[in-house]
């Protein structure tokens, strides 16, 4: 038996947060998964986009996401968490300046 999808995604720690990602890329399953199911963009069409990722990565992609849905999803809201945190510590400077 041949692993296919390991020809497509890797970890790497300290790579784009040691989240899976397509291989030789720092595009991560997660940006796919935000991209086709969020944005609602068709796989040709994220290819279109990002055109050094293949169909195949793409689809790779997807397939990790519904393998590892509850991780993925995890990621998601820790990363929506980290960026209010960052926000809220650092207002923006159109807001200061409006303010002041």
């Amino acid at each position: 038996m041949v692993a296919v999808i390991s020809e497509h995604i890797e970890i790497t720690p300290g790579v784009c947060g040691g989240k899976p990602r397509i291989a030789g890329h720092r595009i991560r399953v997660q940006d796919v998964v935000i991209w086709h199911e969020h944005k609602g963009m068709s796989p040709d069409e994220i290819v279109s986009r990002y055109p050094t990722i293949t169909l195949s990565d793409v689809y790779a992609a997807l397939a990790y996401y519904h393998d590892h849905i509850e991780d993925i999803q995890q990621q998601m809201r820790e990363g929506k968490i980290l960026v209010r945190e960052l926000q809220a510590k650092t207002p923006s400077k159109v807001q200061q300046k409006l303010r002041g």
